[in-house]
Order: C-alpha cells, then sequence, then structure tokens
C-alpha cells in the first residue's frame, strides 16, 4: 500500500556520483521513493558530488585507497548536511562504515553475474589473450579459468571500457551484467555461469545511506528496503569482515535465499588464479556472525602466501 501521510517541506538532497551509472541508480532511488511515497519528483533533488575514484583514472583502486575513493566525499557531503541521503552501489561501500552513517535500504538486486565483452566464452579467445580489468578478482578468475590470460588494467566508466575494447587494445573485458542492464545496454556481452565465476560480494545490489541520527530519512528509506537484498548482501559483507578483505584481495561471495534461510558461497584466490579455496554453507537470516565464521574458515584453509594477502 503506497504511503501518502508525509510530504517533506523542502527538496530532499539526493547524493550520487557522476558517472552515467551511478545517475541511473539514483533515479531509480528517486523514482522508488516517489512511488512509494506518493510524492512529485520534484520532492527529490539530485546532487552531484565528483568522488576521488572518478578522478584517478589510470591507476588501481587498491594503489590509492581502496573503495574509499567512491564513498568518502559522499560520506563528508552526508555528515557536513549538504545531502541528506546518498546512493551507492554496494560492491563500491566499504565493509567497515562510519558509526554516524547507515545503510538505510537495497533496492531490489538485479543480475548478480558477470558478461564477458569480446568473446563468447573464455574458451573462445586465442592464445595469450589480453583481457582488461580492474578487479583482482576477475584478474585472478581469468587466470584461473585461462592461465595463458595476461589481464592489464581497465579503469573508467561502462562507455570509457568499451571504447577500449572496440579500439583493440585489449581481447576481452568483464563487466557486471546489472550495470549493462542499467544503463540499457542489455545485450552487450555474454553472462557467464555463477559456477564458473562467482560474483564480487554485494554485486548487483543498489544501496541507499544516511546519518545514524536522521530518524526521517532512516523511515523513508525503511519503506523502500528490500528485505531479500539486504539480507543476502548484508552475509556477503559479513564474510568480507571474516576475511578482513581489501581492495587487493580477490574474493568472491553470493548469498542466495534457500528454504528459508540464505545459501552462501565463497572463494578466495591467489592473484595468479592458481589457489583458491571455496565454501558454500546455509545459514539464517540475519547470522552475520555465521557468515564471518565462514570468511575465517576460508583463511584457515588456505596457503600462508594466500594468508598473507588477507593481514597484509
Amino acid at each position: 500500500m503506497t504511503s501518502h501521510s508525509y510530504t517533506p517541506d523542502r527538496p530532499l538532497r539526493l547524493g550520487t556520483r557522476g558517472s552515467p551509472l551511478a545517475l541511473a541508480q539514483a533515479r531509480m532511488t528517486a523514482e522508488a521513493l516517489c512511488a512509494r511515497h506518493g510524492w512529485d519528483a520534484d520532492v527529490i533533488a539530485t546532487v552531484v558530488v565528483q568522488t576521488s575514484g572518478d578522478r584517478i583514472q589510470d591507476r588501481a583502486l587498491a594503489e590509492i585507497g581502496g573503495k574509499a575513493l567512491w564513498t568518502k566525499e559522499l560520506d563528508r557531503a552526508l555528515i557536513e548536511g549538504q545531502i541528506d541521503f546518498a546512493v551507492h552501489s554496494m560492491k563500491d561501500v566499504e565493509t567497515i562504515r562510519p558509526a554516524e552513517i547507515t545503510i538505510a535500504a537495497m533496492l531490489p538486486r538485479a543480475d548478480v553475474r558477470d558478461r564477458l565483452v569480446g568473446a563468447e566464452s573464455f574458451e573462445a579467445l586465442p592464445d595469450n589473450p589480453v583481457v582488461g580489468s580492474s578487479s583482482p578478482r576477475r584478474a585472478a578468475q581469468v587466470k584461473r579459468l585461462r592461465p595463458d590470460a595476461r589481464v592489464v588494467l581497465f579503469r573508467g566508466n561502462v562507455a570509457t571500457r568499451l571504447a577500449k575494447l572496440a579500439a583493440g587494445e585489449v581481447h576481452a573485458t568483464l563487466l557486471a551484467a546489472a550495470g549493462l542492464d542499467r544503463l540499457g545496454q542489455p545485450d552487450v556481452g555474454t553472462c557467464i555461469p555463477l559456477d564458473v565465476m562467482l560474483p564480487a560480494p554485494s554485486q548487483g545490489a543498489v544501496g541507499i545511506e544516511t546519518l545514524s541520527g536522521n530518524a526521517e530519512m532512516l523511515a523513508l528509506l525503511a519503506e523502500i528496503n528490500d528485505v531479500d537484498t539486504f539480507d543476502c548482501v548484508t552475509a556477503e559483507r559479513a564474510v568480507l569482515k571474516g576475511l578482513g578483505g581489501t581492495c587487493h584481495s580477490p574474493i568472491a561471495a553470493l548469498g542466495r535465499l534457500e528454504d528459508g534461510g540464505i545459501r552462501l558461497a565463497a572463494e578466495i584466490l591467489s592473484p595468479d588464479g592458481r589457489e583458491r579455496v571455496e565454501d558454500v554453507r546455509i545459514i539464517s537470516r540475519g547470522d552475520s556472525a555465521a557468515a564471518e565464521a565462514l570468511g575465517r574458515s576460508l583463511l584457515e584453509r588456505a596457503s600462508a602466501e594466500l594468508r598473507a594477502l588477507f593481514e597484509a
């Protein structure tokens, strides 16, 4: 049932990055809120905040500050009162968040898979293929599937990466199916089955944050929270916490609802893809301790070399 009981006395300011995908996700968030609360579109004003991750395109995230490069400027805008809430791709949000900021809601999750762009399959790539990616997880998974592959740094938004591919800089690249779908490009690339490539924790999920003390925004956002997405993504993020993972670490995790609980699959890999430790457990919804324990168990079974990646 749509709630018409409350309309704010001024436009609510929604903070977002300025990339085409970020703006599409901000629109989705604004439309969901307006539909749920019976508001006109002008009740929400979009505020574009440029992040360090958008400005710095020539280096891997892990070298220049990790995931905080996507969030710190939006966090500051929230804390300083320049915006009322912020929208993020959840896979870009650090595992440990500032106490004054709360992940208040997540939209229904989109396709969690990766797409291979430039070839129909990994087998169809030529010998010694060059694959573009800035993700340690994707790089390790590619090398596990194709040990002869060379993975080169590929940063930039979707259009930039597709242009680099079209220019012949690489044989193929990998992109999230969810991002391509949200950009109106559902036909680009070939979806990779989940048993071939497990996605990044939180892939395909859009999260909305506000100040922990902002009861008004917390209540408004709770109305559009997709509880199934929230519970699965929270479990995946708890695996990361158990691992102590960073942007240097090749980690994949996926939670899916099964028989009233969550089927949680996770894996860690060595950067060259030669070592992979994986596990699957059924946990109760909301049991972050069990999800963290899954992450720790992967480390306990890993070689000393792989463990060292997570302890650095």
